[in-house]
C-alpha cells in the first residue's frame, strides 16, 4: 500500500512539474489584495457580472444554472439551483452547499435516489451548490485555452470487436467444437491480451515521452538532464508492472481497463496544459468565491433578515468555520443563520487523518515544484486498479466510503466525474491545519481556530465513525470551541455497522433515512427570522 501511495505521489509530482519549469507559457495574474469581510449589507453588484443560463449543459442536473463572474478575474463561478416543489413546506432562508477540495457539484447530486441537494429542496429549502473556481462548470473560462492533447494510437483498445470471420450460430455445430479448437481459442485470447498490454505500454510511454519533451522545451539548460525523463520512465515501468501482475492474477481480459486508461490520458494532458492557471489558495475561496456566491443568492431569494443557511462538506465546512471566525474577529455580521459541517475541522493535530499525506508540501521549496495536482485525471486512471481484482489500490475506496454504503455504479460515477485539479497553493495552506494552532491564513499570522469561541451562529458538526480523512476526534477538536448554547455534535455509525466514511456523510446509502433528517431538523429549528 505504501509503495502504491508513493507511486501516486510520484505521478502527481511528475505531471505537475512541467508548469514550474515552463512558467512563461501562461499569463497568471499575481495575487491581489481582497477584503475578507462579508459585507454587512448588500450593495449594488459592481464587483461581479451575473448570468442565468437558459440552456444547461447535460452534466448539470439542477433545475437552474447560474454564473457569477468575479471582478478582475477570468473565473466564472457556477451555481446549481434546486427549487422546492410546490407541495414542500415554506422556508425563510435559502441554503448554500459547499463541497470539498478538488470536487464539483456532482457529489451533492450523484443520482436521483442519491442526491443531498434534491432532498434538501424537497424539504422546502431553495438549495444552491457553489462550484469553486477551477471546479466543474466554473472552469469553463479557463478551458478555452486548452491545447491539443497527446495523440493516442489510432487502433481501438477493444479486442472484443475483433470477431472471427466465420461465426457459427448453429448450437449443434458449436457443440461439436473439439478440445483442440478450445485450446486454440485460449491461445488466441492470450495473444489478444498480450497485444492489448503492448498497446497500453506504448500508449503510456508515448504520453511519457510527450511530457518529457514539454519539460525540456521550457526548462533552463541546467534542468535538461535526464533526471525527470528517468523518473517518468520509471513511473511508466512501475505502472506496467502493476498491470502485468494484475493480468497474471485474473482471467478476464483487461480490455475495459485499458480503454478506460486511454480515455483519461487526454484528460490528464488537458489538465497539465491548464496547470499555470491554478494559482490560488484557500483564502481566495474565503475572500472572493463564497462572498460572491452568497451575495448573488441573497439577491435572488431576498430573505427578510438578509441571511442564508449553509452546509459544508470537508473543505466546505472548513470554509464556513473560517468565515465565522474571521467575521467574529472583525465584529461583522456573517449573514449566516446557521451552518452544518460534515467531516470538517480547523485543527487535525489530535487525529490520525490520512490528509497528513499532504504535509510534505509544507516545505515551500517542494511546493513550488508542484504547481497543481491533476487529482481528477489521476483518480480516474487509478480507479480501475482499486475496483477490480487484484485490487492493488483498494485503499482508495476506504477513504471515500465504508463497506456496503455505496452501490458500485455510483461509486464509479463519483470517482470518475467528481474530482478536479487542485492548486498546490491551496494544499499548502490547508496543511497548516496539521500544525500547532490549526489552520492559518495565507500570511501565517491569523489562526482561524482562535476566534471560534466568539461566534454567534448555531453550528451542527457531524462526523463519520470510519472517516479516515476527518476522524471524529478532529471534528470534535473544533466544535468543542463553539459556545455551548450554539453547538451540536453528532457522530454517525454504529459499532456493529452501518459505518460512515468521509463521503457517506453526503451520499451514503443510509444517509437519506439516518443523517438527512438530523440536518433538516437542525436547519428548521434555526430557519425563523
Amino acid at each position: 500500500m505504501f509503495m502504491l501511495q508513493s507511486d501516486l505521489r510520484s505521478a502527481i509530482q511528475i505531471a505537475a512539474t512541467y508548469c514550474y519549469f515552463n512558467p512563461n507559457r501562461y499569463d497568471s495574474p499575481s495575487p491581489r489584495p481582497v477584503s475578507v469581510r462579508t459585507p454587512s449589507r448588500l450593495k449594488p453588484l459592481h464587483a461581479a457580472a451575473v448570468e442565468r443560463v437558459a440552456e444547461k449543459p447535460p452534466i448539470c442536473t439542477a433545475d437552474e444554472l447560474h454564473y457569477v463572474s468575479i471582478h478582475n478575474s477570468d473565473w466564472r463561478l457556477a451555481l446549481w439551483r434546486y427549487k422546492p416543489p410546490p407541495q414542500a413546506p415554506s422556508r425563510n432562508h435559502p441554503l448554500l452547499l459547499l463541497s470539498g477540495i478538488g470536487t464539483n457539484a456532482i457529489g451533492y447530486d450523484l443520482a436521483p435516489g442519491s442526491s443531498f441537494a434534491r432532498h434538501m429542496s424537497s424539504q422546502g429549502f431553495d438549495t444552491w451548490i457553489l462550484e469553486f473556481r477551477g471546479a466543474g462548470l466554473s472552469s469553463e473560462v479557463a478551458s478555452k485555452e486548452v491545447k491539443q492533447p497527446v495523440s493516442l494510437p489510432p487502433e481501438r483498445l477493444d479486442a472484443t470487436s475483433k470477431n472471427p470471420p466465420n461465426v457459427i450460430s448453429d448450437s449443434s455445430a458449436q457443440s461439436k467444437v473439439s478440445s483442440a479448437g478450445e485450446k486454440k481459442e485460449t491461445v488466441e485470447s492470450d495473444s489478444d491480451q498480450s497485444q492489448l498490454l503492448t498497446t497500453f505500454t506504448e500508449t503510456f510511454k508515448r504520453f511519457s515521452e510527450r511530457l518529457t519533451n514539454l519539460i525540456k522545451e521550457g526548462s533552463p539548460e541546467a534542468l535538461q538532464n535526464s533526471t525527470l525523463a528517468t523518473q517518468i520512465r520509471d513511473l511508466s515501468q512501475r505502472l506496467v508492472d502493476i498491470m502485468e501482475e494484475g493480468q497474471r492474477s485474473v482471467s478476464p481480459p483487461i480490455t475495459d481497463l485499458l480503454d478506460r486508461f486511454s480515455s483519461t490520458v487526454e484528460n490528464l494532458q488537458s489538465q497539465i496544459d491548464l496547470l499555470g492557471k491554478y494559482n490560488w489558495d484557500f483564502d481566495h475561496y474565503l475572500e472572493e468565491d463564497v462572498p460572491a456566491a452568497m451575495e448573488y443568492i441573497l439577491r435572488q431569494c431576498n430573505p427578510k433578515d438578509d441571511k442564508l443557511l449553509a452546509i459544508g462538506h470537508s473543505m466546505g465546512g472548513i470554509l464556513l468555520y473560517s468565515m465565522l471566525s474571521r467575521n467574529a474577529y472583525e465584529q461583522r455580521d456573517s449573514r449566516l443563520a446557521a451552518i452544518v459541517t460534515l467531516g470538517a475541522s480547523l485543527d487535525y493535530t489530535t487525529s490520525n487523518s490520512t490528509l497528513k499525506l499532504l504535509t510534505p508540501l509544507a516545505d515551500p521549496a517542494q511546493a513550488l515544484n508542484v504547481p497543481a495536482v491533476p487529482l481528477g485525471a489521476l483518480l480516474a486512471a487509478a480507479y480501475p486498479l482499486a475496483s477490480r481484482p487484484p485490487y492493488v489500490m483498494s485503499w482508495l475506496n476506504r477513504l471515500i466510503t465504508a463497506q456496503d454504503m455505496m452501490h458500485p455504479d455510483l461509486m464509479e460515477k463519483f470517482v470518475m466525474t467528481n474530482f478536479c485539479t487542485v492548486p498546490a497553493k491551496l494544499l499548502l495552506q490547508l496543511t497548516t491545519a496539521f500544525q500547532v494552532g490549526g489552520l492559518r491564513d495565507r500570511s501565517g499570522t491569523f489562526f482561524y481556530k482562535n476566534h471560534i469561541n466568539k461566534i454567534d451562529v448555531p453550528v451542527l458538526a457531524i462526523a463519520g465513525d470510519l472517516d479516515l480523512i476527518c476522524p471524529p476526534e478532529a471534528v470534535y477538536e473544533t466544535i468543542k470551541l463553539v459556545p455551548k448554547h450554539l453547538a451540536k455534535y453528532k457522530v454517525f455509525g454504529e459499532p456493529g455497522g452501518p459505518h460512515y466514511a468521509h463521503y457517506d456523510l453526503v451520499g451514503g446509502r443510509l444517509a437519506p433515512e439516518q443523517l438527512y433528517p438530523c440536518v433538516t431538523e437542525f436547519l428548521t429549528a434555526h430557519d425563523s427570522t
